[in-house]
């Protein structure tokens, strides 16, 4: 249940009601996929609740905005303020977080937009592919050219390529599609970035034919600090033969483990691979378990 009654959403400058939150059916951003948006989650930890690097993912906001000259009348840190301010509406402590810049004006020509609106709202959402390991297969659809759009934005309409490469994996019994780029690499999932590990270390895709994910870089991070050596290469589907283990990682979904890529299933039990200790390393960092910021939210609101 995204929204109920008593939900509140903050659109155009103010929070009302999300059964009174609207646009036309003629904003061109429905029409053509020309809005962006993030993912974001906040959490509960021993200092309240806590939304885990709002300012990295308030700053992509603003880079996807510009990659299709959306504009974008506020701050990273009235974003922030607002979206603290949304999750005290709602009673909500762990919460994903959804903000939809989109072109609000009436026009069915294929043109950048003078004014955007935005939309901020909350809902209690659990781990988006669920805790149970992945059965991945190479999907037939490729992830969009890089030179064909700007692959680091965030953008609405890039996600129908998503949708489709995922119902394909479905419709042929598997629980999510493997995507490659367009020199036939191993790019990314639907909505998730791909690690693999081989020999003790980590593997994932480089940047140029990828959403660089906020989870993606986090987890590079805590894997450095733990001492495992990452590599971000290109490599082919074949050398996932040598895997041990893989992950997926996304803000919806956190850290998923997978299972097997097609015929390959790998042998080392998931709770003993490099992917398990990350995942709980993940999941103490956004809860400040451990090494994380202890200020106050009113202070991050200004900071």
């Amino acid at each position: 249940m995204y929204f109920t009654a008593d939900t509140v959403v903050f659109l155009d400058g103010q929070f009302i009601p999300a059964t009174q939150a609207q646009c036309s059916l003629y904003v061109p951003s429905l029409h053509y996929g020309h809005a962006v948006f993030e993912g974001i989650r906040a959490y509960q930890t021993a200092n309240g609740p806590r939304v885990f690097k709002a300012k990295e993912h308030y700053e992509r906001l603003q880079y996807s905005c510009r990659a299709i000259h959306m504009p974008l009348a506020y701050s990273v840190e009235e974003l922030t303020a607002l979206t603290y301010e949304l999750l005290e509406k709602n009673n909500l402590t762990n919460a994903y977080i959804r903000p939809l810049v989109y072109a609000a004006e009436p026009s069915m020509g294929i043109k950048t937009p003078a004014t955007s609106s935005l939309f901020l709202a909350a809902w209690e959402w659990d781990k988006y592919l669920g805790d149970q390991l992945m059965r991945l297969t190479i999907s037939p659809y490729e992830r969009p050219n890089p030179k064909a759009v700007p692959i680091e934005a965030k953008v609405s309409g890039h996600y129908a390529n998503s949708i489709i490469a995922s119902h394909e994996a479905k419709s042929r019994g598997y629980d999510e599609a493997l995507l490659l780029d367009m020199n036939g690499y191993v790019a990314e999932g639907p909505g998730s970035n791909f690690f693999y590990e081989w020999d003790g270390a980590l593997y994932t895709a480089p940047a140029g034919n990828i959403l660089q994910g906020i989870t993606r870089n986090t987890i590079i991070g805590l894997a450095r600090d733990m001492g495992i050596p990452v590599f971000e290469e290109f490599f082919t589907p074949e050398t996932l033969h040598h895997a041990t283990g893989a992950f997926l990682t996304g803000t919806a979904a956190e850290v998923v483990g997978v299972a097997s890529i097609d015929d390959h299933v790998f042998e080392t039990p998931y709770e003993e691979t490099i992917g398990a200790k990350l995942a709980a390393a993940y999941a103490a960092l956004v809860r400040e378990k451990v090494g994380a910021r202890t200020t106050h939210p009113v202070a991050e609101r200004s900071a």
